[in-house]
């Protein structure tokens, strides 16, 4: 029984997955992408991956000055779920219902085509642009074109306690800085009603709340300045390593022009 399942592994599940692995919370990412030879990617968007799979640039992303190859950038947010805590399963999701439906706080039995269900507390729908898997919930769909997407209060909650869901299934813009964003917002609302201990992702130098007297907040830490340029080291030296080389993944395509 995991505590959050997130379904999709583009920008809104990878962000909603960080949050939530960050806050201790036993989370488990299910993607449906297609699998290559590279490490790290997700595949293209209509087999359950990320579309950002498909840019040619990520741009518009702050602190970006000039864009960022887009497999690279989804490659290191998963790498930062992952350092986080959050654990990968390929595969797609098939079906969600009740474990119990005369228990609301059973969770929920969620299906994949591989074969054994998982079991968790709370849902994050976050994969685009299949949602079908969510409709036994009764959750709340509407069809916008050829898509649908989920109804959703301010916070990414559904119509069902547990159940959420962020990104552009949830009706937000495609921009991935929005995507990332409503992820993030989504998971701290799952986090609230979780009732887990989180305050906010923040490491703060040594003696900001305890030279005030205050307790650390759930979540945070306070180090001293030695650890500070330790972390600074390391964090400067995997960006270093991870922009050394250009990947050599190519963008992939609309499904409807490699078919034509």
């Amino acid at each position: 029984m995991r505590d959050v399942l997130v379904v999709g592994g583009g920008v809104a599940g990878l962000a909603a997955s960080i949050f939530t692995a960050r806050a201790d919370m036993d989370t488990l990412v299910i993607d449906g992408g297609e699998r290559s030879s590279s490490e790290g990617r997700t595949g293209s968007g209509d087999s359950g991956g990320s579309i950002l799979e498909r840019n040619a640039s990520l741009e518009n992303y702050p602190g970006f000055p000039h864009g960022v190859d887009a497999r690279l950038y989804l490659r290191m947010a998963r790498e930062q779920a992952k350092t986080a805590g959050a654990e990968f399963e390929h595969g797609r999701v098939t079906g969600v219902g009740r474990i119990d439906p005369d228990d609301l706080e059973a969770g929920f039995r969620v299906e994949t085509e591989r074969g054994e269900p998982f079991g968790t507390r709370r849902l994050i729908a976050a994969s685009w642009p299949d949602s079908e898997y969510i409709t036994p919930l009764d959750v709340g769909r509407e069809q916008r074109g050829s898509k649908y997407v989920i109804h959703v209060d301010r916070v990414g909650r559904t119509a069902v306690d547990g159940v959420y869901a962020a990104g552009r299934v949830a009706g937000e813009p495609h921009q991935a800085i929005v995507a990332a964003g409503h992820g993030a917002k989504v998971a701290l609302a799952a986090i609230q009603d979780s009732g887990a201990p989180f305050y906010h992702d923040w490491v703060a130098p040594e003696g900001y709340f305890t030279g005030r007297d205050r307790q650390i907040p759930p979540a945070c830490e306070e180090i001293d300045d030695e650890e500070r340029r330790k972390r600074d080291e390391r964090a400067r030296e995997t960006v270093l390593e991870r922009f050394a080389d250009p990947l050599e993944d190519e963008p992939t395509m609309h499904p409807s022009v490699e078919e034509g």
